[in-house]
């Protein structure tokens, strides 16, 4: 099976890039790279560039670390824990000594992996299963298997490259007692993961898959490929058809996304050298490819969006789209891409590493195209979307995301269409991601911690509808994952980008529809437009959170401010978490806008909004609730962000209607300030004004006079159909489902 075979010349032996190699001709497996690949990179670390420069700083790091012992502890800790983490450095380790003996043919680097996979093939075939089992899939070397498919993954490599070097004894010994019973515990021992749709599921087969090209094993290879009894309803190519969406978009979120990206494009890179004929990259119309893209879309200012379980620090500059972007840049030769790779500043020590390197020393790097785009979810695209809404990219650059994408599996979170929004590089209507402190061991082993479960996956911790102080979906994964948002329309156009989606399942007897829009209008008013429009035949309360990031400023409420004694906002579903801070009694014959401005940075943010009954009137109950995250959390664990709420309690059918505007200036360095008040003088839903049935219209204005009217047609049959309205006896045009109407 192992096509790819390379005559490779010589030994590195100095220190300097004018040493000498050796010229003795020695036979070396092709994992990851062509022949042409390893030849262009031996060449390359002879002379001047980014691609030696990596090398050097690696060789040397690497002659560090070998002058200490070798440590190969049995296995302890949970993740983040001692032996954990030496068993990840020692991962690592080997497959950079190996990428360096593959450069220099220099045999210390060979022994070193030798002698660190001998101590690991002395200790596999003893270890029972770890002693702080996870509650999933446990290993041996690690709590989860999970962990050991990622150590297989990384140490293959670093035995590929070294193998040639071997006696057959020593391969006999490293492969009987260490990568056999391994791939067989990852493989057929563990058939609940190996067959599993899920990114579990994807590093084991990665793990093994890779594991077969180098031990010569197809049926591994084939197993990896289509499940354990090859019958395609488990494996690789099953995980390509159901985990991604047509547009790459992956079903747990970014985060994961991330996460899944390494095994994915590793192992489809060792397909594409040893099976070329497999056309991998080709499969489902580029799925591969187009994931690799999706997930530096699904970022802003170089991190992830933080939806679902995800760590927020977590960017474009993660080691596994550090290898995506490289391998992409190597099948398309998009200058895009390098504009990433530039901001990544990492260089692989890889043949698609090399491309990469010699492509940014020609300066051949482009803007990236961020666009706004509609990432539909699920196998068909067709399971709700994540809405990415961009403007004013070359200054500000604003970003509306509007989450109406399906539940994620277990990583997913109970918030069904859910927002957040960017600007000038920052998050400021946020998501909490994950309850999580990822490897440091003092916080539950660096698990996630039981606030994710209790807070930060409940619907209150996010900016959508929660009725009754009750999550969607009552909190229940396996029924959330049957369920997904309906999206309605997405238009974009120079002013007005907007997007609107329903539920009707997260609640029993209550059917909420979302539609969000970004403007950047020519008269200098940015900012976003919320309606949430509420059906039900049974009276509810209901609550509309906005989490905020940024320093409270003014509101133009009475807010009683608990001062002295704060209590939980409630006792279950995420409402224990939250310190009730301050309440408003919302009178709107008096305050028709409710107005809460607060400062991030040096830009100001006013949220205001109106509420009304299915009859156009005020709710006979509204409050506004100031809130803060940290109640019933002994342990700290939570971090204490603020929370606006919305609160209207004894009714049914409804609409919230809100603004985001995003206005003025603050220096502190110069002491002065700018427009620090909020511009919008009015916000009124007008749609029983309209002539016609089915037609929103909204009225949005600012002081100075400035005027807009935004008609929605959500039932207009395309993006090109043209519906007339009456409003104030003028006649007005909506082009496709939203219109931008200037008015006096």
């Amino acid at each position: 099976m192992r096509i790819g075979k390379s005559k490779i010349l010589g030994c590195f032996l100095g220190v300097s890039l004018a040493s000498a190699f050796c010229t003795s001709q020695v036979l070396a497996n092709n994992l990851l790279e062509t022949d042409a690949q390893i030849t262009a990179m031996q060449e390359a670390v002879k002379t001047e560039g980014s691609f030696a420069a990596e090398f050097i700083k690696r060789r040397d790091k690497l002659d560090t670390l070998l002058k200490q012992e070798i440590n190969v502890p049995l296995p302890a800790d949970a993740g983040g824990g001692y032996t954990h983490e030496v068993h990840k450095r020692n991962y690592a380790a080997m497959r950079d000594a190996g990428r360096l003996y593959l450069l220099t043919q220099d045999k210390k680097y060979a022994d070193f992996v030798k002698d660190m996979l001998f101590e690991y093939a002395d200790m596999y075939p003893t270890l029972p299963l770890h002693p702080k089992q996870k509650e999933q899939s446990p290993g041996k070397l690690f709590w989860q298997s999970l962990n050991e498919a990622v150590w297989l993954v990384y140490s293959i490599q670093g035995y590929d490259a070294i193998k040639s070097a071997l006696s057959s004894s020593e391969r006999e010994r490293i492969e009987n007692n260490l990568f056999i019973p391994m791939a067989t515990y990852l493989s057929d021992e563990s058939p609940q993961t190996f067959n599993k749709i899920h990114n579990h599921g994807t590093w084991a087969t990665a793990g093994v898959g890779m594991a077969g090209y180098v031990l010569d094993k197809p049926e591994w290879v084939e197993k990896s490929l289509y499940g354990l009894d090859k019958s395609g309803k488990g494996g690789f190519m099953r995980q390509l058809d159901e985990l991604f969406s047509p547009q790459g978009y992956y079903n747990e979120g970014p985060y994961y996304q991330r996460y899944a990206l390494m095994p994915f494009v590793l192992f489809a890179k060792a397909i594409d050298v040893n099976e070329p004929d497999r056309k991998i990259f080709e499969h489902r119309d580029q799925i591969l490819l187009k994931a690799i893209t999706t997930t530096i879309d699904l970022s802003y200012n170089g991190l992830f969006f933080g939806i679902n379980d995800a760590i927020k620090d977590k960017g474009i500059d993660t080691i596994e789209l550090v290898h995506g972007v490289a391998i992409a840049y190597n099948k398309t030769k998009a200058s895009g891409l390098l504009s990433i790779a530039e901001k990544q500043q990492q260089i692989l020590l890889t043949g698609d590493g090399l491309q990469v390197a010699e492509a940014l020393d020609n300066s051949l790097q482009q803007a990236y195209p961020f666009e706004s785009t509609v990432f539909g979810d699920g196998v068909n695209g067709d399971e709700g979307a994540l809405v990415v809404l961009r403007a004013n990219q070359a200054k500000e650059h604003q970003a509306l995301v509007f989450k109406a994408t399906s539940q994620g599996l277990g990583h997913g979170h109970f918030d069904k269409l859910h927002w957040m929004f960017y600007n000038n590089g920052e998050e400021i209507v946020y998501d909490y991601g994950a309850a999580r402190f990822l490897n440091v061991e003092a916080k539950y082993g660096g698990h996630y911690l039981f606030e994710n479960n209790s807070y930060a996956k409940q619907t209150i911790a996010h900016n959508t509808l929660v009725v009754d102080e009750t999550s969607h979906f009552d909190g229940k994964t396996s029924v959330g994952n049957q369920y997904h948002p309906k999206m309605l329309f997405t238009e974009i156009d120079d002013e007005i980008q907007i997007s609107s989606a329903t539920m009707s399942e997260a609640y029993e007897d209550v059917i909420f529809t979302r539609t969000q829009a970004l403007l950047n209008t020519s008269e200098g008013f940015v900012f976003v437009l919320d309606l949430m429009d509420v059906e039900s035949d049974s009276k509810h309360r209901y609550d509309l959170p906005v989490h905020f990031i940024g320093q409270f400023i003014e509101s133009n409420t009475e807010l009683r401010a608990n001062t002295a004694l704060q209590s939980p906002l409630g006792t279950t579903n995420g409402y224990q978490h939250l310190w009730l801070q301050a309440v408003a009694d919302i009178d709107q014959s008096k305050t028709p806008l409710t107005k809460v401005t607060w400062l991030k940075d040096n830009t100001f943010y006013t949220y205001s909004s109106a509420i009304t009954t299915d009859k156009g009137s005020a709710p006979s109950e509204q409050k506004l609730l100031m809130t803060r995250i940290g109640a019933n959390d002994p342990n700290f664990n939570l971090i204490a962000n603020q929370a606006l709420i919305n609160r209207v309690t004894d009714q049914s059918s409804l609409a919230f209607l809100s603004v985001l505007e995003v206005h003025g200036e603050y220096n502190g360095s110069r002491e002065f300030t700018i427009q620090s008040r909020s511009q919008l003088s009015a916000l009124v839903n007008l749609s029983d004004k309209v002539d016609k049935q089915d037609i929103t219209l909204i009225k949005v204005s600012f002081v100075g006079d400035v005027n807009y009217l935004i008609a929605l047609a959500p039932k207009a049959e395309s993006d090109t159909s043209i519906t007339e309205f009456t409003f104030g006896g003028e006649t007005h045009q909506i082009n496709g489902r939203a219109e931008l109407i200037r008015t006096k």
